[in-house]
């Protein structure tokens, strides 16, 4: 089997704000924007890797999401505790550096992990957790 990771979604409440951070934070590129107001799908990635991206969209716009789950979803991102990723980059500290100034929610600053990696972790605009690992 030859599988690759094309996308992965995480919930967004301000496009805006997300787009803000995921392109001129994180540095990543806009690879489509659709839709209009918070009703948004925007997908992201980084440059140099057209193959992986990541779909910020809104979370509740699926029909089959009944009205009880919307509200649930809304509490866990308020909570920070619906979507998350891990990303990485050879150099952790000046990473942490750029998104730290650009005023994101530091939940965890560069650490060495018990089991080996040394990491840090951040919110977006929308709550989800993005840890940020160093690789060499």
């Amino acid at each position: 089997m030859d599988i690759t990771i094309h996308t992965t979604v995480l919930p967004h409440d301000d496009p805006d704000a997300s787009l803000a951070f995921y392109r001129d934070v994180l540095g990543f590129e806009v690879r489509s924007d659709v839709g209009k107001g918070t009703m948004r799908w925007i997908a992201v990635g980084p440059p140099g890797q057209p193959g992986t991206s990541i779909l910020l969209a809104p979370p509740a716009a699926d029909p089959g999401v009944t009205e009880d789950e919307r509200r649930t979803i809304a509490e866990m991102m308020a909570k920070g505790t619906y979507g998350w990723i891990m990303l990485a980059t050879p150099d952790l500290d000046v990473t942490f550096d750029k998104v730290q100034a650009a005023g994101a929610e530091v939940v965890q600053e560069p650490i060495e992990q018990p089991y080996g990696v040394r990491d840090s972790a951040f919110r977006d605009p929308a709550g989800n957790l993005v840890r940020i690992q160093e690789v060499r």
